[in-house]
């Protein structure tokens, strides 16, 4: 996904002179092609998150749309204030790019487990979540978010995910992306790099992905329930806060809430370091 990302904010840079990237002294191999190309719309910031957003908010504020780049927590949890007083109140064009969602980074330890950040930046009341399920889906995802600038947060895999479209879809936020034909009575549905495990699981089952969700999308879910005998959710977060918690919210008080089934990560990964493979499957994600 990373490669995907940097390809697509070229391109799109490229028409749009107002994109710019601020990095956490970090990205290297991966962000050179935007720092050589559009060396005047890039800055690495430092080992220092706070003042980055802090900047970017203030680029965001003369007309920019900026991208914050660093991994898992860093860009989310160490500056969570300036994200919601700086970007998310102001409703300022910020995308805050998380690269190594869920336990990617499970290796390095519980600092860089992005296992709760769902449930940070799904309160912000004006953040967009885009959570892409595979290559394809990201540059989906930054097309809609430099369509329509606003506080974003961009949730990334590491490296080497699995191409599940042929092309780039359109999306919305809100919206179910059906990624494979099945059973529509008991569906998958996914959020970000959970969608592997959602199509392991769905048997014969329809397998839907979300790519695009936040506070204000949840209007749209009832309906999108309702057609289903059964939905189960995936994603590589804790359950409390996550995607499946935020499609319960939105269907709370209703019939549809009793459709709802979620798997997500246990808390028990966040006492372990280990791969990522093995952090799934201690998590119960995958089987």
């Amino acid at each position: 996904m990373r490669d995907a990302f940097i390809d697509e904010l070229v391109a799109l840079a490229e028409a749009n002179p107002q994109i710019a990237l601020v990095v956490g002294d970090l990205g290297f191999n991966v962000i050179e092609p935007f720092a050589d190309r559009f060396p005047d719309r890039f800055i690495n910031a430092g080992v220092a998150e706070q003042n980055m957003t802090g900047l970017a908010a203030g680029m965001a504020s003369e007309g920019f749309h900026v991208f914050t780049y660093s991994i898992a927590n860093f860009p989310t949890f160490r500056c969570a204030e300036q994200i919601r007083n700086d970007v998310d109140h102001h409703r300022l064009p910020v995308t805050v790019v998380a690269v190594g969602g869920g336990v990617a980074y499970g290796a390095l330890g519980y600092s860089h487990h992005a296992v709760q950040d769902y449930a940070l930046m799904r309160s912000m009341p004006n953040m967009t979540i885009a959570a892409p399920g595979d290559p394809v889906e990201t540059r989906a995802c930054l097309r809609w978010l430099v369509a329509n600038p606003g506080p974003s947060y961009l949730r990334l895999g590491k490296a080497g995910e699995p191409r599940f479209h042929a092309s780039i879809p359109q999306i919305e936020p809100g919206e179910w992306l059906r990624v494979r034909d099945g059973d529509e009575d008991s569906v998958m549905l996914s959020t970000g790099a959970a969608l592997g495990a959602a199509i392991a699981r769905a048997g014969d089952n329809a397998v839907y992905s979300m790519p695009l969700w936040g506070m204000a999308a949840k209007p749209l879910q009832r309906a999108q329930v309702s057609r289903r005998a059964s939905v189960t959710t995936f994603e590589d977060h804790l359950p409390d806060g996550g995607f499946g918690s935020w499609l319960a919210e939105s269907v709370a008080g209703t019939e549809a809430a009793a459709r709802l089934s979620p798997v997500a990560l246990s808390p028990e990964v966040c006492d372990h370091v280990a791969s990522q493979a093995a952090l799934n499957r201690l998590g119960g994600l995958v089987l």
